[in-house]
């Protein structure tokens, strides 16, 4: 039964990796789905996930976060866009992400993510240009700004789809093969045969 367990929480959390394609937290979702697993599963069932290895993939889902900001500046903020226009690229990421992943939607899985990834980057460049057009950017600039979104978008979603790789991973390990060990048997005492013979 716990196998059965542990292979729904594998593609719940397999399905939360692929939802950061589409702008989703999905590391953060993982986790979520990781601790209420190792929360809820019986004490008596093994293997389980160990609360070492949640604090690990929480620190991964961290990390994470710290990629996909440190891309973020060096997209659509650090060029000179406004407001309007970063908020915009973040809009143009979700369509683009969910149609790209329509359009390519013919090549199983594959297409679907690729789709998702380059829609959304591409989204995210029309979202930024769009943004700065009643300012007084020119057209090169409102260019560069789109382009630093675009870079932003590719940098920091494979930057998060790779730390998410690491946690899907070890916590299917974990849930699967207990890496700290079943729980030690307590060792019995020998036991002991004593044969008494009868005086004729």
């Amino acid at each position: 039964m716990v196998y059965v367990a542990a292979l729904l929480l594998m593609f719940a959390n397999l399905a939360a990796w692929v939802s950061t394609l589409f702008t989703l937290p999905g590391n953060w979702i993982l986790l979520a789905f990781t601790i209420l697993y190792a929360y809820f599963l019986p004490a008596d069932y093994f293997p389980r996930i160990s609360w070492t290895v949640v604090i690990f993939v929480a620190v991964i889902a961290l990390i994470g976060e710290l990629i996909e900001f440190l891309a973020g500046a060096a997209g659509a903020a650090k060029q000179g866009g406004s407001k309007l226009g970063i908020f915009l690229s973040l809009v143009g990421a979700f369509i683009g992400s969910l149609g790209g992943a329509i359009f390519l939607s013919f090549i199983p899985l594959i297409g679907t993510m690729v789709g998702a990834l380059l829609g959304g980057a591409f989204g995210a460049f029309a979202g930024a240009w769009l943004g700065e057009h009643n300012t007084q950017k020119t057209s090169e600039e409102r260019f560069n700004i789109g382009k630093g979104a675009f870079i932003g978008r590719i940098l920091g979603t494979v930057g998060k789809l790779s730390m998410g790789v690491i946690m899907l991973v070890v916590v299917t390990l974990d849930s699967f093969l207990d890496m700290k060990g079943y729980p030690q048997l307590k060792s019995q005492p020998p036991m002991t045969v004593t044969v008494t013979s009868e005086a004729k």
